[in-house]
């Protein structure tokens, strides 16, 4: 039975309040277009899956070293969350820094902070939405947990699966997807995408029953 999709986030119009915090939404990935395809970025991919969704461009921002884009998930008025979508203009191992700037300019709780990134440990084209844990090597959580304090922000993990053979994995995470992978990842992005408005709208444990599998 298809799954019914949520409403798509929309823009901040000019006559609404915006006294709440926002959520921020982060894709994890490298800047430039030699690593725009390959799996590192896939967090990145579902960010800008995001924002197009809701016809917006990612624009930089005055004060963080990064890009972003502003909206709210929800119906007109009152109910409706706002969203800040946003990727670091800087290398992997240097998010940290734009995310806590992101957190401190927005004043975004903790417990707000959505972060999409690949997963080496899950099979092409899984997912799984989790709080808190350890950065498992990857350098762009390891970037957030040294410049947050932390590491217990939300996590949608998007699996890339194992290298093969005895291929080195971080050589493994900086190549394109196969050209027979495409529609599996294309799946995965629009899913995770999902599962992000879930998190939102219906928080962790009604996400994690509905997207963990």
């Amino acid at each position: 039975m298809p799954r019914m999709r949520l409403p798509r986030l929309r823009p901040t119009t000019p006559d609404e309040q915006v006294t709440e915090p926002p959520w921020l939404v982060i894709g994890l990935g490298n800047p430039g277009p030699h690593y725009a395809a390959t799996r590192h970025n896939i967090g990145v991919m579902a960010a800008e899956r995001l924002v197009d969704s809701m016809s917006g461009r990612l624009t930089s921002h005055r004060r963080c070293h990064a890009e972003v884009y502003e909206g709210r998930l929800g119906p007109l008025g009152h109910g409706a969350s706002r969203v800040v979508v946003a990727r670091s203009r800087g290398f992997m191992n240097e998010s940290g820094g734009p995310v806590a700037c992101l957190r401190d300019f927005y004043r975004v709780p903790l417990d707000q902070i959505v972060v999409l990134h690949d997963e080496l440990d899950l099979p092409l084209g899984g997912l799984r939405l989790k709080l808190g844990g350890g950065d498992n090597g990857h350098n762009g959580l390891r970037s957030l947990r040294r410049s947050l304090g932390t590491g217990d922000f939300l996590r949608v993990r998007m699996g890339i699966g194992r290298p093969p053979g005895r291929q080195d994995p971080a050589d493994f995470v900086l190549r394109p997807f196969a050209g027979a992978e495409r529609t599996e990842v294309d799946l995965l992005i629009s899913e995770a995408v999902d599962a992000v408005e879930a998190l939102v709208r219906e928080g962790l444990p009604p996400a994690q029953n509905r997207f963990n599998r």
